[in-house]
């Protein structure tokens, strides 16, 4: 699992100390990708009305996965990327 962990801090997949909502997935979704948090919860919705299900099983699921910010900044050496 810190193997998985790892590789998601390495690609900028961290779940943010701000912003957060209830897990911070989505504001470090929309963080990654160059989107406010409150766009990719809004994506989030529209494709959950689309397409039901699956994002109640990857929401969990990456709220696991993900690492914290702080996490990262104080167990591995790995270092969130830079803000733009």
């Amino acid at each position: 699992m810190n193997d998985i962990r790892r590789s998601l801090a390495h690609q900028g997949l961290l779940r943010p100390q701000e912003g957060r909502v209830l897990g911070g997935v989505l504001a470090g979704l929309g963080r990654r990708f160059g989107l406010g948090p409150w766009t990719t919860r809004l994506l989030f919705v529209l494709l959950l009305m689309a397409i039901p299900g699956s994002q109640i099983l990857v929401y969990p699921l990456l709220w696991i996965l993900m690492p914290s910010e702080e996490m990262v900044r104080y167990t591995s050496p790995v270092a969130p990327p830079a803000a733009a």
